[in-house]
């Protein structure tokens, strides 16, 4: 498709915006480390809702989803459905704890729990593994969609997109530091919803659609509305709904639902100007992203059934796009090439607020990890603020190169997602426990790291060319997470605890008592259920299922009063 005049205002708004803002925050982020990667911790509660949603929001979201319902049905995103409960988690019991622990990153967080060369080696060894390879893989997830979504949508070849992407990228990242991020964000997340809708609407005009009665009538769209996978498929129902939520959620490290908080979540955490303000923030993030953010993508991958039923008709429809790179996750930008020009601007001006503002997270953290956790910490240690300010632009540009480089060995966005499950998987234990069972130690975490890594490469690439039988991904998670937690477990038991000085000394600080833990678990639980149910609700309202729209209201409504005494009692200790 070619853009016209109108739609060039919208981009070259956009960006002037976006840029304005990163100007207008430079200055202050260029004098002080603490405003550049923290934003000066004066940030308030609704603006770091927004920004987690922001940050949480890629161009890889709304692809990834449309793939998981073409799969199956709309129950495959319990694949990340599940990790509310680590996030509902996150925000009433390990919210206050970080705030409280003073850290200026998760990866600092290694030194002031564990000690000796043991905890040393895993901060800076942590630092570069998430800072530079996990955020590499994760920033060239992102982009791989772009990618998508430039040869879709304009017919742009890959490299052109991965070059503007990254050197936008890398200005407008440098520039601002957190501060800059976290305000851009408001604007980037608004426009990101206003093109979603804008999408929606087109997808449900289209013809062979006919409307939003016509299509939730279908009967290929019926058969995909379903909130749970079919339990008749034993193996499709254990893998996207059993495991999620029976183990998943509080066993398995991802980035952004990291059991304990971590990696972005935690920096915008550690951002607030109170405990107070970090945690309403997080409740807010947790409403928004569950309950309200995703439903316009579901609906456009719904209309996608309809107007591209499988991969030969998408193939079709897009000669021009290598065969590689036309997954299920395709047709959701395949559905935004009917937008007429005018509105299309608006459309690709929200797909790029997308894409910044996701990369701009973990560009932020990377840069955050390898200046404070790496760089002063084992480098220079008496680096001053403006040398550190320095690293961690040039840490920028590193990681966006990187990444440029890895977006193009990249297929699937389910992909790339199940992997970076499988190597996550079993270390999410230890993550929740090392706040209260003092007996963990730096040889623990190393020990997951390393096991879990270890494991998850046998099973993908050695364990194929043995002959055995062949395993299922959520046999490869169990397997994973059984084999690490023994290992880290039985680590943990036979080496010698922290020593009693840095035990005591982080205890004082964080200040955790079965209080706040009782009563933290119990407002985790009923605001699980809370927002599952608005999700639900809104999910039956759209479905026209007036019975169980009401359950699911009503139960939502209860929930959510039930939770403000529970909050109360939490509190006001």
């Amino acid at each position: 498709m070619l853009l016209h005049g109108i739609d060039w205002c919208a981009i070259v708004a956009f960006f002037a915006l976006m840029f304005g803002i990163a100007v207008w925050c430079s200055r202050r982020a260029s004098k002080d480390a603490n405003d550049f990667f923290l934003s000066g911790r004066s940030m308030p509660w609704w603006l770091i809702g927004i920004s987690m949603c922001a940050a949480s929001t890629s161009t890889n979201s709304a692809n990834m989803f449309t793939e998981f319902i073409r799969n199956s049905s709309l129950g495959e995103n319990w694949k990340w459905w599940a990790f509310l409960l680590t996030g509902m988690m996150t925000v009433f019991v390990y919210s206050r704890l970080w705030v409280r622990s003073g850290a200026k990153s998760d990866i600092e967080f290694y030194e002031l729990r564990y000690s000796g060369r043991p905890a040393a080696f895993l901060r800076g060894f942590r630092a570069v593994y998430l800072g530079l390879v996990f955020n590499v893989i994760t920033t060239g997830l992102v982009l791989l969609a772009a990618i998508k979504i430039g040869q879709s949508l304009f017919g742009v070849d890959m490299w052109t997109v991965i070059i503007i992407s990254s050197v936008a990228s890398i200005v407008y990242s440098a520039l601002g530091g957190l501060r800059g991020a976290i305000y851009t964000d408001l604007f980037l997340f608004a426009l990101i919803m206003v093109g979603a809708v804008i999408g929606l609407y087109y997808a449900l005009a289209h013809p062979a659609v006919g409307g939003f009665s016509a299509m939730m009538s279908h009967p290929v769209v019926r058969e995909h509305l379903s909130f749970f996978p079919d339990i008749r498929n034993t193996d499709l129902f254990v893998s996207v709904f059993v495991i999620p939520v029976a183990v998943q959620w509080w066993n398995v490290w991802y980035p952004g639902s990291e059991p304990g908080g971590g990696g972005y979540i935690v920096q915008r955490m550690l951002s607030a100007k109170s405990e107070a303000h970090c945690v309403a923030g997080s409740v807010l993030y947790q409403v928004v992203n569950y309950a309200i953010r995703p439903w316009p993508w579901y609906l456009t991958a719904f209309a996608s059934l309809i107007v591209f039923p499988d991969l030969a008709a998408l193939q079709k429809a897009f000669p021009h796009i290598d065969a590689s790179l036309v997954k299920g996750d395709l047709a959701y930008p395949a559905m935004l090439t009917f937008v007429p020009s005018g509105w299309l601007g608006v459309v690709a001006a929200s797909m790029m607020g997308a894409l910044f503002s996701t990369i701009a997270a973990h560009l932020s953290m990377g840069s955050n990890y390898l200046a404070n956790d790496w760089w002063k910490r084992f480098v220079r240690t008496d680096a001053s603020e403006r040398e550190l300010i320095f690293v961690g632009r040039v840490s920028v540009v590193v990681l966006m190169v990187a990444s440029a480089m890895m977006a193009p060995l990249l297929s699937s966005a389910g992909t790339v997602f199940n992997l970076i499950l499988q190597i996550g998987a079993g270390t999410g234990l230890i993550y929740l426990l090392r706040w209260f069972w003092m007996r963990i130690n730096a040889w623990s975490e190393i020990t997951a790291m390393i096991v879990s890594f270890a494991v998850a490469v046998f099973l993908q690439l050695v364990y194929p060319r043995l002959g055995g039988p062949e395993l299922a991904a959520w046999h490869k998670l169990l397997i994973t997470m059984v084999i690490t937690t023994v290992s880290w477990v039985s680590v943990t038991l036979l080496t010698p605890p922290t020593e009693v000085a840095k035990r005591l000394a982080f205890q004082s600080k964080i200040r955790a008592n079965r209080h706040d833990i009782a009563w933290g678990l119990l407002a985790m639980t009923v605001s699980c259920l809370a927002i599952y149910s608005a999700m639900f609700a809104v999910g039956y309202w759209i479905y026209s299922e007036t019975a169980l729209a009401i359950v699911m209201t009503a139960v939502f409504v209860a929930s959510s009063l039930s939770l403000l005494p529970i909050l109360r009692k939490l509190n006001g200790r």
